[in-house]
């Protein structure tokens, strides 16, 4: 388990700064943006890589692991933050699936005809990022679907 750093006002983990909200407030932006006909998937998805490659980034610079071990490392940290349990269930040379069990963005979307995980799809390409150059990810099952977790495959 990580260990928050904390002073008034801020929050961190390993000197990068984070941001306690509730998914429902993300989640309401969501639904938001989708009712006034926005590009949300993709906004979300972007926010999430430029976050998910800057602390991918900084973790990598902190540790010495490599391949599906830094990646399943990296994603503890989500796990302890709260984003649900991450798995990496197949890490190939460039490319990796990871299982989320809990995904606080599906909970609390609740039923969807498609995927909703976006934000997390775009934290895990940042990682992908880290690892392989540039990745695309995409959501191919969703809790938010009826599916039993969510799970995101990634590849060069």
């Amino acid at each position: 388990m990580i260990e928050l750093e904390r002073e008034p006002g801020r929050v961190a983990i390993r000197g990068i700064r984070y941001l306690l909200i509730q998914p429902a407030t993300l989640v309401g932006f969501q639904k938001a943006a989708e009712a006034a006909g926005g590009e949300v998937e993709e906004w979300l998805a972007a926010g999430g890589r430029e976050g998910g490659r800057r602390s991918s980034s900084k973790l990598r610079e902190l540790i010495r692991l490599e391949g599906r071990e830094f990646a399943q490392k990296y994603l503890d940290m989500g796990a302890d933050i709260g984003w649900g349990v991450f798995r990496v269930t197949q890490f190939a040379d460039r490319a990796f699936e990871v299982e989320v069990t809990g995904s606080p963005f599906a909970e609390a979307y609740g039923r969807a005809p498609r995927p909703v995980c976006h934000f997390t799809r775009g934290v895990i390409a940042g990682l992908g990022d880290t690892l392989f150059g540039a990745a695309r990810c995409e959501e191919v099952e969703c809790a938010a679907t009826g599916a039993t977790r969510c799970r995101f495959a990634c590849h060069d």
